[in-house]
């Protein structure tokens, strides 16, 4: 039951879209791949990393 709350919490309902030039977006994506991970996670990770070091100086 604690799972059904977790994924529930972790609910990703938003988007971002950016516009970033085809060969940057190319080159992060195929990193990515050979870190056998997904270009969103990485991206979403980074997003919470800089939230967290930034809030306190809001």
């Amino acid at each position: 039951m604690a799972d059904k709350k977790k994924t529930k919490k972790n609910k990703k309902d938003s988007q971002l879209i950016i516009r970033i030039n085809g060969n940057d977006r190319d080159e992060f994506v195929s990193l990515c791949d050979d870190l056998d991970t997904s270009a969103a996670r990485e991206i979403r990770r980074f997003i919470r990393s800089f939230v967290k070091d930034h809030k306190s100086n809001s």
